[in-house]
């Protein structure tokens, strides 16, 4: 019996140091990130944007080298559960992706300005070498001296501050013209705004929003109205407002007009083709520095923006991230009783909005060589 003892001992404690080896640390500090030359940082990590990044990679719509890392920022006080995401990460075993939480409170008097979190803001930004800001909620109208709309909903103002203060840090805006921007360090950093991306992109360097299109831009007052009119000015799935239908496509495709490069040359012959739409607020006062490179077949809306100190630096007003839009066999449902449905790339493949977005990948994945 004593003889054992002992081997198993060490069979028990080899098993634990095992376990412990196979278990990576997910959650790191701004100190620990120290890599410029591979790290991509995303903001807003829930389970869905991982999948995105996952998949966009995994599959070279984005293509990027094999020892690329990811990590996800967020606020601690956010709304949205990060534990979830650390579930899924853990769950899957993936081990490119860690998350970084931030936990210095902020508010609207203190993200345009030196403050609790500017530290982290460049330690991140100095141990990465892009960063991306995807979608997402209304932001509150006091980041840009404006009062709430009513038919603004603020659901998450931890998340905006965070990504508004960080957005500030990194480009600079009208706040402060003496204010120095972390970009003027390295001005080959990239930095994407996806939808709020691109509206939080123009917010904190100084600009303001549209709170409503429907109601301040058309001049319609119900989502009926909105329905009937022309389907280029209808920027999200309004069919949803009336909850009949559950299996609809969360958003709407209508065309925009790209009008400065690069995205001229992403859509090869076309400069018109169909994206992905999900939002009803939009640009309006441009920020400090900031160029429109794209429109709404119409002139009404800023569909995309560049930067005019920083060449790294853009922002689309749509969606080019979604899975769906690259997959063959994924049918979608815009309106309901809808009696077939098709993919994206049956609807507008080639020049008809395909070629684009995969071209738009390839650009952003060139400017993280």
């Amino acid at each position: 019996m004593k003889i054992l003892v002992k081997p198993i001992i060490i069979g028990l404690l080899l098993m634990f140091f095992a376990c412990k080896k196979e278990s990576p640390k997910i959650l790191i500090t701004a100190d620990e990130l120290c890599d410029s030359i591979n790290t991509v940082v995303f903001m807003h990590p829930t389970v869905n944007n991982i999948k995105t990044v996952k998949y966009l990679t995994e599959n070279k719509i984005l293509p990027v080298s094999n020892n690329t890392s990811f990590v996800g920022v967020y606020h601690s006080s956010a709304t949205y559960n990060y534990n979830q995401s650390k579930d899924y990460i853990l769950k899957n075993g993936i081990d490119n992706i860690r998350l970084l939480p931030i936990v210095h409170k902020l508010n609207a008097d203190v993200i345009y300005n030196n403050n609790d979190c500017s530290i982290d803001f460049e330690k991140i930004f100095k141990g990465s070498k892009a960063i991306i800001f995807f979608g997402g909620p209304d932001m509150p109208p006091a980041c840009y001296g404006d009062s709430t709309n009513l038919l603004t909903v603020i659901t998450d103002p931890n998340r905006h501050y965070l990504e508004l203060s960080f957005l500030y840090h990194l480009l600079g805006g009208y706040q402060d013209s003496a204010f120095n921007p972390l970009l003027k360090q390295n001005q080959k950093y990239t930095v994407l705004g996806i939808c709020l991306g691109m509206q939080s992109i123009n917010v904190a360097t100084g600009g303001t929003l549209y709170q409503d299109i429907p109601t301040e831009l058309y001049g319609l007052r119900t989502v009926e109205s909105v329905l009937v009119a022309e389907p280029n000015a209808q920027h999200r799935n309004y069919y949803n407002n009336f909850a009949t239908d559950t299996g609809l496509i969360w958003g709407s495709f209508h065309q925009v007009n790209f009008v400065e490069e690069p995205f001229k040359t992403m859509a090869t012959s076309n400069t018109n083709p169909f994206v992905l739409s999900s939002h009803h607020q939009c640009i309006k006062r441009v920020g400090k520095y900031l160029k429109v490179a794209a429109y709404s077949m119409d002139g009404k809306i800023i569909e995309a923006i560049t930067h005019n100190t920083f060449p790294n630096v853009l922002g689309v007003q749509f969606h080019p991230e979604p899975p769906l839009l690259y997959k063959q066999d994924e049918a979608l449902k815009l309106i309901p009783n809808q009696t077939s449905s098709a993919s994206y790339i049956d609807l507008y493949s080639g020049d008809g909005g395909e070629n684009f977005h995969r071209n738009f990948w390839l650009y952003f994945g060139k400017l993280l060589e």
